[in-house]
């Protein structure tokens, strides 16, 4: 069959796969109990399982991961010899955050301007659309798949608790393939067809400072009672130096990326950054982004301006995100992390640093056959050249998937570009980079499978 044909196919799809984005949406699939009924992850969940036994996979089950979330699993045996492929994407998704900061409802699917804007569309509900329309379309063009198929979709990504890393090193045949096509990353920019070939690690931890047993007025005690929110902020304030570099001793941060370059308009175009405030840091964009590693203040519990009182605070605190690139020691960094708040505490206050999750960077080896068949495959989907990025983003999986697997191939890909504003307000996928993505797959399945057969 031609990639003319799949290619009709995939799009006759779409209505489908819109249909189906909508209804997975729908599910409030954040994994944290404490904002959002563990029921909606359950039912998003066995809707995934649904889906996929739908398209003919067996095997279908619902693994209870040592985090207390579920990871769907599923299989389906392929012509004999075929080579076996593990398709993975994530059900789970981001906080909506301000739910009111919407131009539409967080968890109901909704297109404008040709988008189709909700929390996971992109990311990465989206990307489980993918696996499914090239699955669908194949069944349609082929009547069957090429390959031995495997997919697993993890329910607690976004939380980096690792219930499904812990999962795959219990059961280590489970996930066993010869190529893993990771659904859960993106193209550089939309209509360039782009593999993910770098990942930044994440560790993330919680500074607590205390200073007094309890609040007191700030007009009888300010000003010489030490207010445990001006030392926390005096702390974060030393984690960059004046050009918004990382200042964290035993952090390196002058690496450079020698891939794709991101030019600083493109960047501030993508990041929609206001006029006349200033980038941070120094190198070129794509340093600051896949090279060198970074830290975000991720959040702060204080007073709310709103219902504020004149008071000197006793207790406040903070989570920080460190990122850090390839080739940089999760441990050493996160011990740096933990030193440098620890030092920085002033006026003797009580301070408490929690390490709360971490994963080590990646870096994907491209010189395999998996990724040549998958860069024919984008060039006749996208009718361009394939190009690698880096990723700022982490992906814990894909080191224990590369440790259990080393002689598997590890592409990761997705229907993510730098619009569609994941793990932000107003979270958006372009329809037509999920058609083209869906095809891509489909293709790529396709070609691995012959080459793998010559």
């Amino acid at each position: 069959m031609t990639q003319q044909s799949l290619a009709a196919a995939v799009r006759s799809l779409m209505p489908r796969a819109k249909a189906d984005l909508a209804e997975l949406v729908a599910f409030r699939s954040v994994a944290d109990p404490r904002q959002f009924p563990v029921e909606e992850c359950e039912r998003a969940a066995r809707w995934v399982a649904d889906a996929f036994a739908a398209e003919g996979l067996t095997g279908i089950r619902l693994l209870d991961t040592p985090d207390g979330t579920q990871s769907v699993y599923g299989e389906l045996p392929g012509p004999e010899g075929a080579p076996t492929v593990l398709l993975y994407s994530h059900y789970d998704v981001q906080p909506p955050l301000d739910e009111a900061a919407w131009q539409s409802p967080a968890f109901e699917l909704t297109e404008r301007d040709g988008r189709w804007y909700g929390r996971g569309a992109a990311d990465c509900k989206g990307n489980i659309l993918m696996h499914l329309t090239a699955l669908r379309a194949l069944r349609e063009v082929d009547g069957g798949l090429p390959v031995s198929l495997k997919v697993i979709v993890e329910g607690s990504e976004e939380q980096g608790t690792g219930g499904l890393e812990r999962y795959a090193e219990l059961h280590p045949e489970l996930l066993a393939a010869d190529v893993i096509v990771i659904g859960d990353t993106g193209n550089f920019a939309p209509g360039l067809p782009t593999v993910t070939t770098s990942l930044r690690g994440m560790t993330v931890v919680e500074i607590a400072v205390e200073t007094l047993p309890g609040n007191l007025h700030s007009g009888a005690f300010g000003g010489a009672a030490p207010d445990a929110l001006q030392v926390l902020v005096r702390v974060l304030s030393t984690l960059h130096d004046e050009h918004g570099d990382v200042a964290v001793a035993g952090l390196t941060a002058d690496q450079t990326w020698g891939g794709v370059a991101y030019p600083e308009e493109q960047f501030r175009a993508d990041a929609k950054v206001l006029d006349g405030v200033s980038l941070t840091g120094t190198g070129t964009v794509a340093d600051r982004l896949w090279a060198r590693p970074s830290v975000t203040v991720l959040g702060i519990d204080a007073p709310p301006v709103v219902g504020a009182t004149s008071s000197v605070q006793a207790c406040a605190k903070a989570s920080v995100s460190l990122r850090i690139p390839p080739g940089t020691d999760l441990k050493q960094a996160q011990d740096a992390l933990v030193a440098h708040l620890e030092a920085a505490v002033p006026f003797g206050a009580r301070a408490t640093v929690s390490r709360i999750s971490g994963g080590e960077a990646f870096s994907a080896d491209t010189t395999g056959p998996a990724y040549e068949a998958m860069g024919t495959a984008m060039r006749e989907a996208f009718g361009v050249d394939m190009v690698a990025s880096g990723e700022g983003g982490s992906i814990p999986l894909c080191n224990t998937l590369r440790t259990l697997y080393p002689q598997a191939e590890i592409i990761l890909i997705g229907v993510e570009d730098p619009t569609t504003q994941i793990h932000a307000v107003n979270e958006s996928v372009d329809p037509r980079e999920l058609e083209r993505m869906a095809l891509t797959e489909a293709l790529f399945l396709r070609n691995y499978a012959a080459g793998s057969a010559s």
